[in-house]
This record gives C-alpha cells, sequence and structure tokens, in this order.
C-alpha cells in the first residue's frame, strides 16, 4: 500500500484458474497536481495480448499530463495491426477538484463519498484497437476521503454489493476482499482500492 501521497492506493490481482500471470496490466502515479491510475486487458491470452496491454502501460507513463480523452485516443492510434485492449483510466485533478474516468471494455469504476453514496460507471462495450471510435469521459467533483473502486472484469456484481467497500483503510478492503472473495478466478482479477486523503499525511 502507498500512502504518502494525497491518494491512498492498496491492489488486489490475481490470474484465472490455471494460469500463472495475469493478463490484466495496471500502473498508477502521483505528482504534485494530479493521481493518474489505469486498468488495461489486451484481449485473449500470451504474449500478443500481454504485448498490446504493455503498449497502453507505456503510453501512459509516458503522457502523465494528458487529459483523459488525450490518453485514450493515444493509445488507440499505437494499437493499429496490434491486438484489442480493455482498458479503464482514472485522473484525479488535485488542482480544480475533478475526479475523470473512461472505460472501453470490461473496466469499471465505483467511487464513494465519505457519507457512503455510492455511484458506479458503467463501462462502454467494445475494445481500442486502432479504429475510430466513439468513447466517454465521465467526471464528478473530487471530495476529501472518496474512496474509488477500479476493477477488471473478474470482479462480480454481487461482490461489489459488499458494505466493506466504504472502509477507510485501502489496505482493510483488498484483503477483506481476498478473505471473502471466490478463491478460484473464472477471470483474470485487478480490484485497486483508492482513497483521496486530500491533504498529504504530516
Amino acid at each position: 500500500m502507498n500512502s504518502q501521497n494525497r491518494v491512498e492506493v492498496s491492489v488486489f490481482q490475481k490470474p484465472k484458474k490455471g494460469n500463472y500471470q495475469c493478463g490484466d496490466s495496471y500502473f498508477y502515479t502521483e505528482t504534485e497536481n494530479e493521481f493518474v491510475c489505469v486498468i488495461a486487458d489486451g484481449l485473449g491470452s500470451g504474449e500478443f495480448a500481454k504485448e498490446s496491454s504493455q503498449i497502453v502501460i507505456d503510453i501512459i507513463k509516458s503522457n502523465i499530463h494528458a487529459t483523459v480523452e488525450q490518453l485514450v485516443k493515444v493509445c488507440n492510434s499505437q494499437l493499429i495491426g496490434k491486438r484489442g485492449v480493455v482498458v479503464g483510466i482514472l485522473k484525479l485533478d488535485f488542482k480544480n477538484h475533478i475526479s475523470s474516468f473512461s472505460s472501453i471494455g470490461n473496466i469499471g469504476l465505483m467511487s464513494i463519498t465519505d457519507e457512503k453514496l455510492k455511484k458506479r460507471n458503467i463501462p462502454i462495450g467494445g475494445y481500442l484497437a486502432g479504429y475510430h471510435r466513439s468513447f466517454k469521459v465521465m467526471k464528478q467533483k473530487l471530495e476529501s476521503n472518496m474512496n474509488f473502486i477500479m476493477f477488471s472484469d473478474g470482479v462480480q456484481d454481487k461482490e461489489l454489493s459488499q458494505c466493506f467497500f466504504t472502509n477507510k483503510s485501502v489496505e482493510s478492503i483488498t484483503k477483506t476482499y481476498e478473505q471473502l472473495s471466490d478463491k478460484i478466478r473464472m477471470d483474470d482479477t485487478t480490484l485497486i482500492a483508492m482513497r483521496y486523503v486530500a491533504e498529504s499525511p504530516k
């Protein structure tokens, strides 16, 4: 868990039954003015799927200050001739107090306010593969002590309804999820719990 900055992060990841390597890739980073998190999953499995998801991760790393819309477009442009990718990108803008999220495919996001009000963003179907496609960037006010739960399709709807997602500790969220969720995963599973604490801890 990372708790040195304005966003605390904890990650649960487990491969599909029978696989040693998880096909989901993820990356997150925090700068002075923003926080960025991405989950990418190349279609299918094996090295070509991993190659495509790694392209997305590398682009995000090299373009941290781009908008979510710009990131989706540049990722798509670099996937011409590659295996398709489903991707979710979350950006927290500390200066303007706005969260922005876009998802193409099966990467979902749930936000929970300090008053435990939940909001679920439903992904747009499809994937990025170098072809022109429409997509949406969903924005909302960024409030202190908000939780964000970002997840791949290995996370089931019934699991997301559990009350432990409102916990203040992101580490307790991922540990509880690991204990209560199915031990045998039918899909690659990535769940990233994030909490915006507003001010850097002293």
